[in-house]
């Protein structure tokens, strides 16, 4: 075959090819072929024909690929890696923070620093990771931040275990003449919830009708009367049987400062995320799961969804326990919508096996007194009150002196503060001793409203004066004198009281035993330095510092910056150093010139730093000259050589 002749065969087939793809593609999918079962078989490229015009058979070659080029792929970085981590888990506290969760903030900001610390030596010595540490403690310690790391400005209320977590863990046996007796006794018992009594029921019954039971049942059946008429009342509008007051009483013993092993609060045992669902708040300064009231609407609101949901009073409580999810799928797992059967099939946790045996126990023993001993229980009387609203911070102390009252009285009075001092930046009800709201209000109306977490009154008494008062406060005489315009001694009267200005960040002698600065200061790590030395220089309890850097042990390996709330005095207001700095307060500078000797007698709340700062000294000075000295006591007298 000719040259010309091949050309012409070869432009036929590639114009019948470009055809038959055309007519493809206008008759559309129909004329498609049927796709087969089997693999396609691998065919080659055709070449595409160049724009010129087809080539000679003869002088064309195959065209040689170009080579794919592919993006190198970035190597792994684990420093990357760790700081993504630990900079999600700080963004996550920050989140629940604002969200008011602060038990869970709390764990990731202690998850981020030990994701960092605890990384490989050759990860956490990178100056990335270095950064990202300080940078995390650094915002952890923020003055808003900072009431979860240390107990500034007030002290948290202390909590109080919950009594069910004792009961749950007790397995009780059978008494069949304690079952028989409670038998007789449900058949006489008006109830609204359904009373039925099993093994489990009578074996609770068994457990509070011995010493410690009966103890835990008694004490709480007496501090039930002060809020069972309003309990009672806030059931009975929802709707919800009046014998779930018992769900309380078994929960919590009408505590509202209870506190759960899992973390649930208050006197109906909330979990956080349940009780911001019914409108609980909960932030750094108050949880509305410990407010009786507002805690008792939300609980007896949750109960009346979760019967609506179950139709079932019963798995109403043990839903009301594990939660409706946990219940739900129980009921779908076994097709039984009945307590007993997922009980009898342990299909439930174990608490919640027991919770509702525990309940019942209760319900029936309370509604039954004389039969055990508990017909002679003097139940507590409502407690009645004043309420204020107020939009401020206040210390309670100073609102105890405003009225005369003790600190623990308006605790109990107003147990949803976490702290001895009301919110900032919102409303509050505060709640007072009856009669007593005016003379409050008259009280604090002379104290500046941003001092009024500070100030304190004080009542004179013979004796006082300007200079102890002063003592006692850490303030100034001068100070004193100014604000309740005074000229001296003199003025003073026994029984009258005193406005004392106390500078922010320090609390009276009276009220604790050390007073912190709110803000952060940085302290350079040195070679040898552990927690025990760091605290030593500054005078801080090792605890502190290991609360406020996330730390565990005495070691400060990998560590360049520690984080310190210095301790405050007046004196050391204006001359305290940063850690950190060429200051005479850091270790390794000793005094080059000592011109005098003097003793000094310690006064409360003063540190060796804030007596180093103002006696111009340092720590290690007064430790050298004073034998060694390791532990700092009012009334002790120290050598003091001065530096100029």
């Amino acid at each position: 075959m000719g040259t010309k002749k091949l050309n012409l065969l070869t432009t036929t087939l590639v114009a019948l090819l470009l055809a038959g793809t055309a007519c493809h593609t206008e008759q559309g999918q129909a004329k498609l072929p049927a796709p087969q079962a089997n693999a396609p078989a691998l065919t080659a490229a055709v070449p595409a024909v160049p724009a010129s015009g087809p080539q000679e058979l003869s002088d064309s070659k195959p065209a040689t690929p170009e080579p794919v080029q592919t993006a190198p792929q970035p190597k792994p970085d684990p420093v990357a890696n760790v700081i993504a981590n630990a900079e999600k888990e700080y963004r996550a506290g920050e989140d629940k923070f604002k969200a008011g969760d602060l038990e869970a903030a709390k764990r990731n900001f202690d998850h981020a620093v030990d994701l960092l610390l605890q990384s490989p030596a050759e990860i956490r010595s990178d100056e990335r990771v270095q950064h990202e540490l300080e940078r995390v403690l650094e915002g952890v310690n923020r003055p808003e931040l900072a009431a979860l790391q240390s107990d500034n400005p007030a002290p948290q209320q202390k909590a109080q275990p919950a009594p069910i977590d004792e009961v749950n863990e007790v397995t009780p046996p059978v008494d069949p003449n304690v079952k028989a007796r409670a038998e007789a006794e449900i058949k006489a018992t008006h109830s609204d919830l359904p009373l039925m009594l099993t093994d489990q029921v009578a074996g609770y019954i068994n457990y509070f009708s011995t010493t410690k039971g009966h103890e835990t049942l008694q004490h709480a059946l007496e501090r039930g009367g002060r809020y069972r008429e309003m309990i009672e009342s806030t059931l009975r509008e929802q709707g919800v049987p009046q014998e779930l007051i018992y769900l309380a009483q078994a929960e919590s013993g009408f505590h509202p400062l209870a506190l759960s092993r899992v973390g649930a609060r208050g006197m109906w045992q909330f979990m956080s995320s349940r009780a911001r669902g019914y409108g609980l708040q909960h932030n750094l300064w108050v949880d509305e799961r410990q407010d009786p009231e507002k805690s008792t609407r939300a609980a007896a609101h949750h109960l009346k969804d979760l019967y609506n949901q179950f139709g079932d009073w019963y798995l109403a409580m043990a839903a009301y326990n594990s939660g409706p999810g946990t219940v739900q799928s129980a009921v779908k797992r076994t097709g039984y919508a009945d307590f007993w059967e997922l009980y009898r099939r342990n299909v439930l946790p174990k608490e919640t096996r027991n919770y509702v045996p525990i309940i019942l126990a209760v319900t029936i023993m309370a509604k039954n007194p004389a039969q055990y001993g508990l017909d002679d229980v003097v139940p507590e009387q409502p407690v009645p009150y004043d309420a204020v609203k107020i939009d401020y911070s206040v210390d309670l102390r100073l609102v105890a002196q405003c009225v005369d009252v003790s600190p623990a009285t308006l605790q109990d009075l107003n147990p949803s503060l976490l702290r001895l001092t009301t919110p900032k930046d919102q409303t509050f009800e505060l709640r007072l001793p009856v009669g007593t709201s005016d003379r409050y209000l008259a009280a604090i109306e002379p104290i500046p409203p941003q001092m009024r977490v500070w100030w304190r009154y004080h009542e004179v008494t013979a004796g006082d004066t300007l200079a102890s008062i002063a003592r006692t406060y850490r303030t100034s005489p001068k100070a004193i004198e100014k604000e309740n315009h005074l000229l001296g001694d003199d003025e003073m009267k026994p029984d009258s009281k005193l406005i004392i200005p106390i500078p922010p960040g320090q609390h009276a002698a009276t009220e604790d035993g050390a007073s912190y600065a709110r803000h952060t200061s940085r302290y350079k790590v040195r070679r040898g330095d552990t927690v025990q030395t760091v605290a030593d220089n500054f005078s801080l309890p090792p605890t502190m510092i290991r609360r406020w850097n996330h730390l565990r042990g005495d070691s400060l390996r990998g560590r360049r910056i520690v984080y310190v709330h210095l301790p405050v005095t007046p004196s050391a207001l204006a001359s305290q150093p940063a850690p950190g700095s060429k200051s005479k307060s850091n270790r390794g500078l000793h005094p080059t010139t000592s011109k005098t000797v003097q003793r000094y007698k310690v006064q409360p709340g003063e540190t060796l730093i804030s007596i180093a700062s103002t006696h111009h000294t340092t720590v290690e000075a007064l430790k050298r000259d004073n034998g060694g000295l390791a532990m700092l006591r009012p009334g002790m007298v120290l050598v003091i050589k001065d530096v100029r």
